[in-house]
């Protein structure tokens, strides 16, 4: 089961991507939390020990994973067991970043690998294609690249759900 949960900046689709995941454990599955944040300045290092502190509640596995996310996933992924990925727009400038990344093989080998995953797989990402044309290539090639990204995704996806102002709206499952 495969759900991806779009959203802008604080919309709450990281919330309701939590809810989701402790909705499966209730009913007795694991729960992995995959990160994909790094902290390339102090905000973001800030950002990244608030959302340590928060998750440590939840007594759920954590693992870091800023760039080798299939790699992860097929490791973990099992029937038992829910994996929320947050999130890919993160994961996906991780690589933009890194000269050494080759994206189009990065992405490929991802939506290969995320349509045979067993278990529950949690996928949060920004939408970011509701906003103007960005001005510099970085940046246009980033909302070109996630908007792609979501396309591929929400084609595999059992479930999409857009989140705005806390509200999840059903774009494709039930």
């Amino acid at each position: 089961m495969i759900h991806f949960i779009l959203g802008g900046a604080r919309s709450g689709k990281s919330s309701y991507g939590l809810e989701l995941a402790a909705n499966y454990v209730a009913k007795g599955d694991e729960c992995l939390f995959v990160a994909t944040a790094e902290a390339f300045d102090d905000e973001m290092a800030c950002r990244i020990a608030r959302h340590k502190i928060e998750r440590a509640a939840l007594a759920w596995k954590t693992f870091e994973c800023p760039l080798d996310l299939s790699q992860c996933l097929t490791k973990q992924a099992k029937d038992d067991r829910v994996i929320l990925v947050d999130c890919l727009t993160l994961w996906l400038t991780n690589h933009l970043l890194n000269p050494s990344s080759d994206w189009s093989q990065i992405k490929a080998d991802f939506l290969r690998v995320l349509s045979t995953l067993p278990g529950k797989i949690i996928l949060i990402s920004n939408e970011v294609g509701t906003g103007v044309v960005p001005g510099d290539p970085l940046s246009r090639r980033f909302v070109d690249e996630a908007g792609w990204l979501h396309q591929a995704i929400a084609k595999l996806a059992d479930e999409v759900v857009l989140v705005t102002a806390g509200l999840p709206m059903i774009l494709k499952g039930q």
